[in-house]
């Protein structure tokens, strides 16, 4: 199981996010995201979809599970979106 947290802001970069899950699917089978706010789900998003592009030519194909989570930001709760990147051949 992967326990690392890819946290995604609205200033980072598609590309380099999509980098990390395509290299964190391919070698553990799914990735774990976390945003808060609508501009970091928008990278979130896009970055997903870049990914896809990177791992096709493999014969993997990547399913995303959107959840809510609640997160502890300056100890006050928040809720944000997590998403579950797997792939699948």
């Amino acid at each position: 199981m992967n326990n690392e947290i890819l946290k995604v802001s609205s200033k980072s970069n598609p590309n380099s996010v999509a980098g990390a899950i395509a290299g964190i699917v391919t070698e553990k089978g799914q990735a774990e995201l976390q945003a808060i706010g609508a501009g970091a789900i928008n990278q979130v998003v896009k970055a997903i979809a870049i990914a896809r592009g990177y791992i096709a030519p493999l014969g993997i194909d990547l399913i995303t599970i959107p959840a809510f989570a609640t997160v502890v930001v300056e100890e006050q709760d928040r809720t944000g979106m997590k998403f579950i990147v797997k792939g699948a051949k």
